[in-house]
């Protein structure tokens, strides 16, 4: 019961609190990002921890963001880095 009054709740607040249309530009460019900030700060530290080597993790990470700056489809920057750290632990 206490969870699903918890869930409830959080679910209803911004219903009740916004009532209005947002016309803040910065408020709505934050809620904008939430999403992105939250799944980059779940999922960038354990890239660190899945390869059990803090260098072949850094040498991937390198190349998937230089990937993605160059905008390249996520398949391929995702398969390039891992198969950049593999071929580093092969050496390292």
């Amino acid at each position: 019961l206490v969870m699903a009054g918890v869930t409830y709740l959080i679910r209803m607040l911004p219903f009740t609190l916004f009532r209005r249309k947002i016309k803040s530009r910065f408020f709505k460019s934050v809620l904008y990002y939430i999403p992105f900030a939250v799944l980059s700060a779940m999922t960038f530290p354990s890239i660190f921890y899945a390869t059990g080597n803090t260098v072949t993790a850094a040498v991937g990470t390198v190349v998937a963001v230089v990937l993605a700056y160059f905008k390249l489809p996520l398949i391929v920057v995702s398969v390039a880095a891992c198969a950049v750290a593999f071929v580093t632990g092969l050496f390292i």
